[in-house]
């Protein structure tokens, strides 16, 4: 969660820069069996996820509302396809999309919110699942497209988000997910 003095200080920092889009792309994989889950780690994982963007959204949503903003926040592709290990991530990432669907209805038509679910993605903080090419290469053959997901895919997508020629989306949850969401 952020500190209190967090969003004066973005507000501080800003002053009256016009914001026109918000990205919040944070996130951790949090993978343990149910019986091994502490309360701690959801609520950890609900405080990064979701309070923490919902702090910086209230913190900045007159001025993306003065702009015609845009905000893209972001999910997992196991929301939607349950995977074992994954209840943590699963259930804050899940109020992450529930959060997506009540803002684009609350900030329509000034704001628009969607939110962008990804696979496996290779970065920083999946070094640790993918530093072995025999697991790496047994997630890739798990997706249609054969392969693990770059930074690339979703910024791509986020970045037309947030532009203007998405001006007609809302309230949308965008699986970029090499297809292991929605076929077999």
């Amino acid at each position: 969660m952020l500190e209190e003095n967090f969003s004066d200080k973005i507000l501080n920092d800003l002053g009256e820069t016009p914001i026109n889009g918000l990205a919040y792309c944070v996130g951790s994989i949090d993978l343990k069996p149910l019986k091994l889950i502490k309360k701690s780690d959801f609520m950890q994982s609900f405080n990064l996820n979701l309070v923490s963007a919902a702090e910086i959204i209230k913190t900045l949503a007159d001025n993306l509302k003065k702009n015609k903003g845009s905000i893209v926040l972001f999910s997992t592709v196991a929301v939607k396809q349950g995977f074992p290990n994954h209840a943590i991530v699963s259930s804050a990432k899940g109020a992450v999309e529930g959060l997506t669907l009540a803002l684009a209805a609350e900030f329509a038509p000034n704001i628009r919110v969607n939110c962008i679910a990804p696979s496996l993605t290779n970065s920083k903080i999946s070094e640790f699942l993918l530093k072995n090419e025999k697991i790496a290469e047994g997630i890739a053959k798990m997706h249609p497209m054969k392969r693990i997901g770059e930074g690339s895919d979703s910024s791509s997508l986020a970045k037309f988000l947030l532009s203007n020629e998405s001006s007609w989306v809302t309230g949308q949850i965008f699986g970029v997910d090499g297809g292991r969401s929605s076929v077999a």
